[in-house]
This record gives structure tokens, sequence and C-alpha cells, in this order.
């Protein structure tokens, strides 16, 4: 997948988290001119339309994953749940995503050789590079973690090497080294 025309990058900060989504305006510095979507702005229809085409999308929000029926997973928004198919509705999914939030990485077997989840959803419809975590996370101690990882991304590196220093940047208590391990990159990006 070619990244898109244009680099547009939107952040995304939805409702209830401890920290707040304390890493969006921060995050927002790093890329001049972000569309930054929170509280009333962060509604599920609003949140698909900047998504569309956008070259790097960050969402804070709460996650949830549905073992019973993973294609409804969902990211807690201002108005509801934004749920893995909405992204199918996307003209062109977000081209690398991050998604600060729990459990965005968990996958459930359907059948004999498929796994579904969000992230398996994203890479079919042409996301190029996803970080995802496959567990609960304290929302405290990922605000340092995806400060770290967006300063590896807006300095050319892809998520997996962003990712990989930013692990290595985090304080050495167990909480935030537990927190790194739970993200995971996916894709090329």
């Amino acid at each position: 997948t070619e990244p898109p025309p244009g680099g547009r990058q939107v952040l995304v900060r939805g409702p209830g988290l401890a920290s707040c989504g304390a890493e969006v305006p921060e995050v927002a510095g790093r890329y001049g001119r972000p569309v930054v979507l929170e509280q009333e702005d962060a509604r599920v229809p609003r949140v698909l339309r900047e998504l569309d085409g956008a070259a790097l999308a960050h969402i804070a929000a709460h996650g949830t994953f549905r073992g019973d029926s993973p294609m409804f997973s969902s990211l807690r928004m201002a108005d509801g749940p934004l749920i893995v198919h909405d992204f199918e509705r996307l003209a062109r999914s977000p081209y690398r995503i991050i998604l600060s939030s729990c459990d965005t990485a968990r996958l459930a077997s359907v059948g004999a050789d498929e796994l579904l989840g969000l992230v398996t959803a994203l890479l079919p419809l042409g996301t190029a590079g996803v970080v995802a975590s496959s567990a609960p996370v304290n929302d405290a101690a990922v605000v340092p973690l995806m400060l770290a990882l967006h300063k590896g991304v807006s300095a050319g590196r892809s998520l997996a090497e962003a990712l990989r220093d930013a692990r290595a940047a985090l304080p050495g208590d167990a909480l935030h080294q537990a927190t790194g391990w739970a993200f995971t990159a996916f894709g090329a990006a």
C-alpha cells in the first residue's frame, strides 16, 4: 500500500480515559496541523470521515474485544461504539493507525484457519501498519509509550522500529514495561 497524498494526521481522544488521552495534545505538536477530534467532535460519523484516507491515525479510547463476535469489537467514541464493521465503510483505510486502547490486537479463532479482530480487519482494507494492544493497559502508563512511539514515527521510523525504541525509552518499573510489551506492531509500514 502506498501512503496517501497529503500526509494528513488524525488524532482522536475518546471519553472516559483515566488519563483523558493525555498524549493527544502533545502528539499533535509533532505533526504541525493534525485533525484533532475530542469531546463532542469525537463522534463516530465525524471520526470515520476524518479517518478516511488519513496517512496516520492515532485513537486514544477505551477498547472492547468481543470474543463471541470479533467484528463487533469496538472503540468508545463520544456517541457510542466505533465497531470493526465501521472501518469497512471507508473509501480508504488510514495508511498507519496507532490504537492507544485496550485489547485492540486481540483475535478470535473462527473456523479452522481464520482469526478475526480489529487488526485483521484493517490490514486487508489497505492499512499498511497498525500498533495495537493485546491486553488491558494502564491509561497513565500508555502516555509515555505513545509519546516515545510518535517521536520515532515523526522521525521517519517504521511503526515496528518506533515501538522498539519507545519500549527502550520507558521507565524500568513493571507497570511501564508491561504496558510497552502489551503493544505490537503489525504490517509493513
